[in-house]
């Protein structure tokens, strides 16, 4: 067998940051948190990689998450303009809570729409500056630790003082429940000069709380962009992983505690991907592969007479004589929310009675760059998922990856989804979705069916391919 031909590799960047004024995605219903400022620009960065005919791109966006539709049209651009298959496309999310709302959630702040109409073309404007910079290239792999970033939500909840995590040396008193290594990959020029990153590792992103009103990429995108800035010319992108339930170590602190507490924990990740950056070895890649498989996830057995019944009892909170647009009537029952519950669940009546499916597709996404393996869903995994998919990869390194592609709630674990809650129930129906039924045991073997194929390398199987 001859020598295996060289990897190229490109860069792209482009601005995505919205204009001051929209509203922000996150933390409740009807927040109206509109925006006053820009504390760090928002971002889409892509990586190209090319070897042995073969070419893949992985963009990586400062954003709460993107909707199905947004990716397809980025790739109907990129197949038009670059003549890529769509399934040789990879749109990921950080997931920041300081930008705008991006995906399908119900009153998680009101959607721009001129934003959102002309987003596709600037995500897809960073995968053509990347294919256009494509040259020989060598990359680099590290994993190294990354202390002090987060704790498990469901399984270590107690929250620790602020003047405690933001001690140098702060621990989780679980850290096993969280990601406690980040990895790094270096993209290197043949002369041995950094041309490029990505690092992965899974942590809700957000250590700010609902009273902030900055743009900014919450810790991940501050962190890329501080070592960016290291560099000369540099273009690092970030993969969210599985990071369901696990929270940065601080979050809904008041306003100049958050602002403060983003900064330092941003550096500390910023502090782990340099390490990675100097001990990153060499990795040879000898192909690269991409799959994708559209997928239907089961729902609960939610009917019409199900629907309209649970549309009935909200409707008659909402008409309660004391409802009000700022009322909370008790610890549990806040109308803002209930208004979300109605507003979903008139939707999916309505789909019901036109006979529509209310098991929409998404899909699972793997993208194979020699030994590495990023196994992509558009669910914010929990981590016992990520658990079982990398016991059983055949890859060196698997990567499993939330937000990519799509925004679909969370995909938490068989234990969390048994007690019912936050993840299991309420947030499909903020994505106007009915819950899941099982979505544990779907995801795992969904996205080892993904490994399974790019580790055989011919994508053979009946699943249809996403577009």
């Amino acid at each position: 067998m001859g020598k295996p031909q060289s990897m190229k590799a490109g860069f792209g960047r482009i601005d995505i940051t919205p204009r001051v004024g929209v509203e922000l995605c996150g933390f409740g219903a009807f927040r109206c948190r509109h925006s006053i400022g820009i504390r760090d620009r928002l971002w889409a960065r892509a990586m190209a990689i090319e070897q042995g005919g073969a070419t893949v791109v992985i963009i990586s966006c400062d954003l709460i998450g993107i909707t199905r539709d947004i990716t397809r049209k980025v790739r109907a651009r990129l197949t038009e303009t670059a003549g890529l298959a769509g399934e040789s496309v990879m749109i990921c999310c950080s997931h920041t809570h300081s930008g705008p709302n991006t995906g399908p959630y119900i009153g998680w702040g009101a959607p721009d729409e001129p934003y959102r109409e002309t987003l596709h073309n600037r995500i897809a404007g960073a995968a053509t500056a990347a294919l256009a910079d494509l040259r020989a290239a060598e990359l680099r792999h590290a994993e190294v630790p990354c202390p002090g970033i987060g704790l498990n939500r469901e399984y270590d909840r107690d929250q620790p003082p602020l003047d405690e995590v933001l001690r140098h040396d702060w621990q989780p008193a679980k850290p096993e429940l969280t990601d406690t290594t980040c990895h790094v990959l270096a993209i290197h020029a043949p002369d041995g000069q950094l041309r490029g990153f990505a690092s992965y590792f899974g942590c809700h992103p957000v250590v700010c709380c609902s009273a902030t009103r900055f743009i900014h990429g919450d810790y991940p995108g501050v962190a890329t962009g501080q070592v960016e800035r290291d560099y000369d010319g540099v273009t690092g992108l970030f993969f969210q992983g599985a990071q369901g339930d696990v929270n940065s170590c601080v979050v809904h602190k008041p306003e100049q505690e958050s602002l403060l507490a983003l900064d330092i924990v941003a550096g500390r990740y910023a502090r782990a991907l340099r390490n990675g950056l100097a001990e990153a070895q060499p990795v040879t890649v000898d192909r690269v592969a991409a799959i994708s498989e559209t997928m239907v996830f089961s729902r609960k057995s939610w009917d019409l007479k199900k629907l309209r019944g649970l549309l009935e009892e909200s409707e008659a909170r909402l008409n309660h004589p004391q409802a009000s647009d700022v009322a909370v009537l008790d610890d549990t029952w806040n109308i803002r929310m209930e208004t979300v519950y109605v507003l979903a669940l008139r939707d999916l009546v309505a789909r019901a009675e036109r006979g529509d499916t209310l098991e929409p597709a998404t899909e699972v996404h793997g993208i194979r760059i020699g030994p590495i393996a990023l196994l992509g869903s558009p669910f914010e995994t929990f981590q016992a998922i990520k658990n079982d998919v990398r016991a059983a990869s055949q890859a060196r390194w698997p990567l499993v990856m939330s937000f990519v592609d799509d925004s679909v709630g969370y995909a938490p674990d068989r234990t969390a989804a048994s007690r019912g809650g936050y993840a299991q129930d309420m947030v499909p129906l903020i994505c106007g979705e009915i819950p899941y039924a099982d979505v544990h045991t779907e995801l795992v073997a969904a996205l080892l069916r993904i490994d399974k194929r790019l580790a055989r390398n011919d994508g053979s199987e009946d699943d249809t391919r996403s577009c």
